[in-house]
C-alpha cells in the first residue's frame, strides 16, 4: 500500500510542496535565529561600554566573565573572550545607530539606509568588517550595506575589503544630481568610482596607443562586471545603427538595477572638453535607437588616463545628458620578461581545443 501511495501525483506533488515550504522555514528561522543573536551580542557590547567593565573590575574582566557565562549556559557558543570583546567593538563601530527594535527604526531618523536588514548579516561578517573598518563606521556601513545587496560570502568580502572600493565610491565628476531623478541620480553616483585602479596591465614596455587601449578596455569590462553592482554586458566597440557612420562605442552595458543602457568611452590620454560632446551623442543615439520604452535614461561614463576636476566639472554641466568623468590608475606593468613566458591567447585557446579532443 505504501509503494502504491508513492506512485500518486498528487501525494509526490504535495511532498514537494512540503519541501519546499519546510526550507523556506529553515530559511526564515535561520534569518530570525542570526537577527536575534545579533541583537543580543549588541546590548552585550553596551553593557560592557557603558558599564566601563575593564575599568571597575580590572583586567581579568573578559576572562572571568567568559568563564562565568559558560558555567550559566553550559554547551552554548558565543561567550569566549575573544568574541566578548568583539562585541564591545562591534558596539564601539557602529555605537547608537542600530535599531532594537521596529518602532526604534522608524522613529529615528539617523538610522543608516540598511536599517535593521544590518541584523540579517552573519556574525562572522560583522567581526571581518570590524577588524578591517576600524574607527570609520561609515566604511563599516558601507559594506554591511554591499554584503546585503550582493549577497556576498565572507571570502568576498574579506577581498572587497582589502581594496579601496569605498574611499573610491561616488567620487567621480557627474552632473548627474542636474540631469536624472534623485534617487536614480543617487544610485548612478553610487556606482560610478574614482579613480578606476587597474593592477597588472600585461603590456610591453613599447606598448603602443591602440595596444594599451585594447587592454584597458578589457580590465573595465572585468572590473565592472565583478563589482557584483547590477553591471551586464551587451557589446565591445558597438556599432552604432546609423547608416553611413563608421562609429563604434568602446563599451555598452545595461545596468539591471537603474534599467538603462551606461556608455563607456576609455581614453588612454588626459581628458578633453571635447570628448563631452561625443560621449553625448552616442547617449542619444542609444536613447533614440536602442533602448526600449520601459528604459531608463541612458547614462555616460568617460574613463580617462587623468582630468583637471575644474574643467571636468564645467564641462559635465554645459551638458544635459548625465555624463561621469573618471580617471584610471595602473599600479603595475608586467614586465617583457614575464610577459615572454607566459602563454599567448591564441595558444590558451589551442591548448584547451586540445584538451577538449582528448578529453581530459
Amino acid at each position: 500500500m505504501n509503494d502504491m501511495i508513492r506512485m500518486d501525483n498528487e501525494y509526490i506533488e504535495w511532498l514537494k510542496i512540503i519541501k519546499k515550504r519546510f526550507k523556506s522555514t529553515q530559511i526564515k528561522a535561520a534569518i530570525k535565529v542570526n537577527e536575534e543573536l545579533l541583537r543580543f551580542y549588541w546590548s552585550m557590547g553596551k553593557d560592557i561600554v557603558e558599564k566601563q567593565a575593564e575599568s571597575k573590575w580590572g583586567t581579568a574582566f573578559f576572562e572571568t566573565l567568559s568563564e562565568d557565562l559558560r558555567k550559566m549556559f553550559p554547551g552554548t557558543k558565543g561567550f569566549s573572550t575573544t568574541n566578548l570583546r568583539y562585541m564591545k567593538r562591534y558596539y564601539n563601530m557602529f555605537g547608537e545607530i542600530l535599531p532594537q527594535d521596529e518602532a526604534e527604526l522608524s522613529s529615528n531618523s539617523n538610522l543608516p539606509q540598511v536599517g535593521a536588514e544590518i541584523y540579517t548579516i552573519p556574525w562572522g561578517h560583522i567581526k571581518v568588517i570590524v577588524d578591517k573598518c576600524k574607527d570609520n563606521p561609515k566604511k563599516a556601513l558601507f559594506f554591511v550595506d554591499e554584503v546585503i545587496k550582493n549577497n556576498w560570502s565572507r571570502t568576498v568580502l574579506i577581498n572587497f575589503l582589502d581594496t579601496n572600493l569605498y574611499e573610491r565610491q561616488g567620487k567621480a565628476i557627474s552632473n548627474f544630481e542636474q540631469t536624472l531623478p534623485k534617487y536614480t541620480g543617487d544610485l548612478a553616483q553610487e556606482i560610478i568610482k574614482d579613480p578606476y585602479n587597474f593592477d597588472f596591465v600585461a603590456v610591453n614596455r613599447n606598448y603602443s596607443e591602440r595596444e594599451l587601449k585594447d587592454v584597458l578596455t578589457e580590465k573595465v569590462i572585468k572590473l565592472l562586471l565583478e563589482m557584483g553592482n547590477g553591471f551586464a554586458f551587451v557589446g565591445k566597440e558597438y556599432p552604432l545603427p546609423i547608416e553611413g557612420t563608421e562609429e563604434y562605442i568602446d563599451l555598452l552595458f545595461y545596468h539591471l538595477i537603474l534599467h538603462c543602457y551606461v556608455v563607456v568611452e576609455v581614453k588612454v590620454k588626459k581628458f578633453k572638453s571635447r570628448d563631452i560632446g561625443q560621449i553625448g551623442t552616442y547617449i542619444n543615439i542609444v536613447d533614440d535607437i536602442v533602448k526600449m520604452d520601459a528604459d531608463g535614461k541612458t547614462i555616460g561614463l568617460i574613463i580617462c588616463k587623468e582630468k583637471n576636476n575644474i574643467l571636468a566639472k564645467y564641462a559635465v554641466n554645459s551638458s544635459n545628458e548625465p555624463i561621469a568623468i573618471s580617471a584610471y590608475e595602473l599600479s603595475n606593468f608586467l614586465s617583457d620578461d614575464l610577459i615572454s613566458v607566459l602563454p599567448s591567447t591564441e595558444e590558451l585557446e589551442s591548448r584547451l581545443s586540445l584538451d577538449e579532443v582528448i578529453d581530459i
